[in-house]
């Protein structure tokens, strides 16, 4: 491929390869570096909403890969950790806004594998495992990306654009510069898989479940094979006590008692940001995904936004190849940000301080309300439009 006429890529998870897959339908050349060895497997994110899944429909059998590797979950629910059910929301309200009117849960890595597979056999693509780009420096005619491979050895890579996926810690935002704003809540994150079934033992479970508690909140969802629990848990000092046997039993214990031990598949513990990018665009350098935004996994906004990202930055991409004004990259940059900061940041917040209400009378009278909302069709549908990310495109389309 011509090295001036194509677009970089610098990370391979959801929204990278998002965009790289618009692009090169597209015709337009992309090269993707990843600074891992291969596609990450680990399990990260879980659900994805149906506009979403729309976006996908839209590359031809990506979204029917999708649900054959997952489950589709057609409801969810507000729960009490003691008590049980509070709501459940019924997705097939959204009947005739979307062709996917319900969730499908299923790690993340199966949709870069999935989305990579696709790409291998295109022209026009091409990756680089094991290599990062460390910074860039552009001019009027395009972005010379710096790539370090093999842990010490440098190069130089052109291209008109440059498009940061890599991540929160993104070095092609830190290369430029910008300032990643906002605050690192206290408190770890504990997420653990297990074969066990959950649903077997816990009367109307749905596949997604938020369960409130004044001492210790917690997310209880399934994937094919697995259920995941995500655990709040305190700053300790030594964070791999978090991560032993012992310590891992004692909170699967306490969400349901067994007379057996817990099969645990996988044990993770991260920190959880809420950080927004100052800019998404800088001249001929654009920021996607975790490099532009991160956000609590409360509500599954954060890689499906990512891939929204990719999706939206592809397409005026597209156009600008077309012969569209660069100038058309400023709109993305204020569609993107506006939308992150007012519905997914707002709403990631807001689910987080729901959560762990430790006021009984705030605590009844909002399970009170889930309950009245759930149960009113047309109030329903507006919590479910908002929820399901279908408000905050609605809202995108707004932005000119």
């Amino acid at each position: 491929m011509a090295a001036e006429n194509r677009v970089l890529i610098a990370g391979a998870g959801p929204a990278g390869l998002a965009a790289a897959s618009f692009l090169v339908d597209a015709g337009i050349p992309v090269t993707v570096f990843e600074a891992a060895e291969s596609l990450p497997t680990d399990p990260r994110a879980s659900t994805f909403h149906p506009p979403t899944l729309d976006m996908l429909d839209e590359l031809g059998g990506v979204t029917e890969q999708v649900i054959e590797q997952g489950l589709i979950a057609s409801t969810w629910q507000f729960r009490d950790r003691h008590t049980g059910s509070i709501a459940t929301f019924d997705l097939s309200l959204l009947e005739g806004r979307t062709a996917h009117p319900y969730r499908v849960q299923t790690e993340q890595w199966k949709l870069t594998r999935i989305l990579h597979e696709r790409l291998k056999e295109k022209d026009g693509f091409e990756i680089h495992f094991g290599e990062s780009v460390v910074g860039a420096h552009q001019d009027e005619s395009g972005v010379t990306a710096l790539v370090r491979f093999e842990g010490v050895q440098e190069r130089a890579e052109r291209g008109r654009y440059l498009i940061g996926a890599d991540g929160a810690a993104s070095l092609v935002r830190i290369s430029q510069g910008i300032e990643f704003e906002g605050l690192t809540f206290p408190e770890l994150f504990l997420v653990l898989s297990t074969p066990f079934d959950f649903a077997d033992e816990i009367e109307d479970l749905s596949f997604v479940n938020y369960l409130s508690d004044p001492e210790e909140w917690l997310v209880l969802l399934r994937t094919r094979y697995f259920w995941r629990v995500l655990f709040p848990t305190g700053d300790v000092d030594d964070e791999r006590e978090l991560l032993t046997d012992a310590s891992v039993q004692r909170r699967m214990q306490s969400v349901m008692p067994r007379s057996e031990p817990y099969e645990v598949t996988h044990r993770s513990l991260y920190r959880v940001h809420q950080r927004v990018a100052k800019r998404y665009r800088l001249g001929r350098i654009l920021l996607v995904g975790d490099a532009a935004h991160v956000n609590n996994p409360l509500g599954g906004m954060g890689m499906n936004g990512s891939v929204h990202d990719g999706v939206n930055l592809a397409k005026k991409l597209i156009e600008i190849w077309g012969g569209a004004p660069d100038s058309l990259l400023d709109r993305y940059e204020r569609q993107r940000r506006t939308v992150c900061i007012e519905h997914v940041q707002a709403a990631t917040i807001r689910n987080r301080e729901m959560m762990r209400e430790t006021d009984p009378a705030v605590r009844k009278k909002r399970h009170e309300e889930w309950r009245r909302t759930s149960e009113d069709p047309e109030a329903a549908l507006g919590f479910l439009l908002n929820s399901s990310m279908l408000a905050s495109l609605e809202r995108e389309r707004e932005i000119e």
